[in-house]
């Protein structure tokens, strides 16, 4: 029986070099493009070995290999390095960027979410890790996200993808932002900046996306009073994917009328692997 795990070490390591020639291929193709990682991908990848995985070992394990070899292949396709939102007292946002993105990854702790979304415009970081937004933020990440620019990084992941691990400190996600567009894997959710001219109720914002053909998962709002005033902003999660040119965008801002200033999709993320489906109240 040992010299039968032996053998399968030795094709276990046969394929992982064999898997290292063909990404370096699949890199010099996809050249100038050049873009390294494809979140959307790479949760399909992890879903369809969930889907087919059987026996004793965890599948949260075989998750934890491949997102090693996931990051440990796309860092040989060119730079790679990320920064994590990861304060002395939320050291938790390191350990999930860390199981997820890899232990050969550069990475880089920030003290705050805007500075992680900085050095991504700015190039010096593939991906930003940030919390997950919350209703009391007085200084929201997420507005600094709500504009067209091309050079504006955009949410592409949610993280943990498969269970927490032994993260430290609070059970708290994150997201991970890139200078990609979010692309739809058949269960995902997407982020929408929606910026009004005059207040108006989440119910009648609610029922205009829905009634849209846009099922409202969240809501988190900010008025930009404590910042001496200003429009009010809301993100809005809806489970399905949602392009700028989807029609039901529209819909909602014609439903809702003028006081829609924009109705922008800042990204979204491939559902987590045992994550709850259900939708929550608002």
């Amino acid at each position: 029986m040992r010299r039968e795990i032996d053998e399968i070490d030795d094709a276990i390591h046969d394929l992982l070099m064999r898997r290292a020639q063909v990404v370096e291929q699949i890199g010099i193709a996809k050249r100038p493009d050049n873009q390294i990682f494809r979140p959307g991908r790479e949760a399909i990848i992890l879903r369809r070995l969930a889907a087919r995985h059987t026996g004793a070992f965890p599948i949260a394990v075989v998750v934890r290999i491949w997102r090693e070899m996931i990051a440990a292949f796309s860092r040989l396709q060119g730079p790679y390095a990320i920064t994590v939102y990861a304060p002395e007292d939320k050291r938790g946002f390191w350990d999930i960027a860390r199981d997820h993105y890899g232990s050969v990854i550069p990475m880089t702790a920030v003290n705050t979410p805007a500075a992680a979304i900085r050095t991504v415009a700015d190039g010096t970081a593939t991906v930003g890790v940030v919390p997950m937004p919350e209703e009391d933020d007085h200084e929201p990440w997420w507005r600094h996200l709500m504009n067209e620019d091309v050079k504006t990084p955009r949410i592409v992941a949610r993280l943990p993808f498969c269970g927490r691990g032994n993260a430290r400190g609070e059970n708290h996600d994150a997201l991970a932002v890139a200078l990609i567009q979010h692309e739809g894997t058949g269960d995902d959710r997407t982020l929408l900046g929606v910026e009004l001219s005059e207040d108006v109720s989440r119910g009648r914002l609610k029922d205009a996306l829905e009634a849209a053909g846009l099922t409202v998962v969240n809501f988190r709002s900010w008025t930009g009073r404590e910042a001496g005033g200003g429009p009010p902003l809301h993100l809005v999660e809806v489970a399905d994917y949602v392009a700028s040119t989807d029609p039901r965008l529209s819909a909602f801002k014609s439903k809702v009328g003028d006081i829609v200033l924009r109705a922008t999709p800042i990204g979204g993320y491939a559902m987590p692997l045992g994550l709850n489906p259900d939708v929550k109240k608002v």
